[in-house]
């Protein structure tokens, strides 16, 4: 099959899919994509500050990334804010992430390096926890038979049970799984996701067991937090 007749092949499928991978094919746009998976909205200045380039730049970008449907935008006022189009999209770039070659270059500071350790450790992933912490509390919830892991994750009789008597409530009558495995990109393991995954999140926030870093989506396990997680899971303070 010759050039001609291999972009003709593409044509006829009807999905241009070198149009989104042209999108994240840059580095700063994929850095936004990335920064963005906290599930926060940011403002095109934000973005800019993160990335180190011009608020113009940002806008430039954020545009591309806003038409090709990987992120929507809201105005409040004079704001103009931007956040990931929809779970599909955060799924598609945590993939990517796993897939992408891990950088061994050396930190540029102390501060850099701390953050880069805390991201790994626990982190938001949109609404569900990721890092090193969210595998111990998936790995913990399998070995009680809280949840299946299998091809098809579930949770159990005993992990409905479980969700029910820590006081956690699970949203009924949604399309969404309550169980998914989602690919960490920092660990290359499945972590929980889905509606049991960010209502777990979700409870761990607002009960003070977790909280954000600074403005970052590093998360931090409160002393409250090993405690609980302790009692409930048996993972060991020193795993968090």
């Amino acid at each position: 099959m010759d050039t001609v007749d291999i972009q003709r092949a593409g044509q006829d499928v009807g999905v241009d899919l070198a149009g989104v991978a042209k999108l994240l094919a840059d580095g700063t746009r994929a850095a936004f994509c990335l920064a963005l998976l906290d599930g926060r909205a940011w403002t095109a200045n934000e973005l800019a500050r993160y990335a180190g380039i011009a608020a113009s730049t940002a806008t430039s970008h954020l545009n591309l990334l806003v038409n090709g449907g990987l992120l929507v935008e809201e105005r409040h006022g004079r704001h103009r804010y931007v956040r990931v189009a929809d779970r599909r999209v955060v799924e598609l770039i945590e993939s990517l992430a796993a897939l992408a070659p891990q950088r061994n270059a050396r930190p540029l500071s102390l501060s850099a390096s701390g953050r880069q350790q805390a991201l790994a450790r626990a982190r938001l992933c949109y609404d569900h926890l990721a890092g090193t912490v969210a595998l111990a509390i998936t790995d913990a919830m399998v070995e009680r038979g809280l949840l299946e892991w299998g091809p098809e994750p579930a949770l159990t009789g005993n992990g409905a049970l479980w969700l029910s008597e820590t006081g956690i409530t699970v949203p009924t009558g949604s399309l969404r799984p309550p169980v998914r495995a989602c690919l960490d990109w920092t660990e290359r393991r499945p972590h929980l996701a889905g509606a049991v995954g960010a209502t777990l999140c979700t409870h761990a926030l607002t009960s003070g067991w977790m909280t954000r870093i600074g403005t970052t989506r590093a998360l931090l396990v409160t002393p409250a937090g090993r405690e609980a997680w302790h009692d409930l899971l048996g993972l060991p303070p020193t795993e968090l």
